[in-house]
């Protein structure tokens, strides 16, 4: 017995355009609308009513992948993307991967599947190589993700610049011993790797010292900040960075609280710079100098490419929007 698949191999279109015809979807072309209908007769394909109310069903389910939706950061993504989905009649799926590179297979899986109609992932755990064969069974944007050489669609800031900016201005300011905070691994194409790459370079470019006690990796959380904290002032006091830029507001208030509490001051004994400008940040015991990133645009324009894309018209991204600008405040 004939199945979607192989219609969509046989009228030379992929599952999903199969399955929008199926649906009586309004955004096929009359060309596509015709080879699907000879391929249909050739198989002799017949849909199933069930089979069809779970199309239906799916193909107005987006699928959203995170790392952790407790992130602030990710919360405040994953709304703008369902407010934007909504008004255009779509709903949404959402799924935590904590870092695993098994939960986001289960996710492609899922549009493999057509559970979901579409993937918009704003995490990578995986092989690049491995996730692009999965666009055979549906659209994937990369959401605030960059994978150069990947024919991937890819809505990303330029992180490596804004962080170059904001460790440049801890110099500017007098800082000469600067600690770094990642939540990758320092890897290669891991997390972070922009973010990473715009402080090294400004580091490098100063002449200053990068000492392995003053790198801390897979650090994400407010608990982790603290613990981040202690080791530094387990240090002897001339061997403390004076500075610390973390790739996290959440790690850098767990920074500033563990320093506050021990009754050093900020950012006299130790300034401190975040990332994503989260909404308390400003309202902090010490404000927090931070790196506003454009969450709303970032949900915006990748709900609106992966819905062109679904509804096979085009979409040009507004890139004037996906900008980052440096915070200035109290803790730096």
């Amino acid at each position: 017995m004939a199945t979607i698949k192989d219609v969509a191999k046989r009228a030379g279109l992929s599952v999903s355009t199969v399955s929008r015809y199926l649906n009586k979807h309004p955004y096929i072309s009359e060309d596509k609308r015709k080879r699907i209908q000879q391929a249909m007769e050739e198989l002799h394909y017949r849909p199933s009513t069930v089979a069809t109310q779970l199309r239906s069903k799916k193909g107005k389910m987006i699928g959203i992948l995170v790392s952790r939706i407790v992130n602030p950061f990710f919360s405040q993504l994953v709304d703008a993307i369902e407010k934007c989905a909504k008004a255009k009649g779509y709903n949404v799926l959402v799924m935590q991967t904590y870092d695993d590179q098994n939960a986001e297979i289960n996710m492609l899986e899922m549009l493999k599947q057509h559970v979901i109609s579409g993937l918009i992932m704003c995490s990578i755990e995986g092989d690049p190589k491995e996730i692009e064969a999965y666009q055979e069974y549906g659209p994937i944007v990369l959401c605030n993700e960059e994978i150069p050489g990947s024919k991937l669609p890819q809505l990303y800031t330029d992180q490596a610049a804004a962080s170059f900016e904001a460790v440049d201005y801890l110099i500017q300011k007098g800082y000469k011993r600067i600690a770094y905070c990642t939540g990758g691994t320092l890897t290669t194409g891991g997390h972070g790797n922009s973010r990473t790459e715009g402080f090294e370079k400004a580091i490098n470019q100063h002449k200053l010292p990068m000492k392995i006690d003053w790198i801390f990796k897979q650090v994400h959380t407010i608990q982790d900040g603290q613990q981040v904290a202690r080791k530094m002032l387990a240090l002897p006091e001339t061997s403390r960075p004076d500075a610390v830029f973390t790739s996290s507001d959440e790690v850098a208030i767990g920074i500033l609280k563990e320093y506050l509490e021990t009754g050093k001051r900020v950012p006299e004994d130790l300034a401190i710079l975040g990332f994503d400008n989260q909404p308390f940040t400003d309202v902090l015991a010490v404000p927090l100098t931070t790196i506003a990133q454009p969450v709303e645009a970032l949900g915006r324009e990748s709900t609106n490419l992966m819905i062109a894309t679904l509804e096979e018209r085009a979409y040009e991204i507004d890139q004037s929007q996906l900008n980052l600008t440096l915070i200035k405040r109290e803790s730096a």
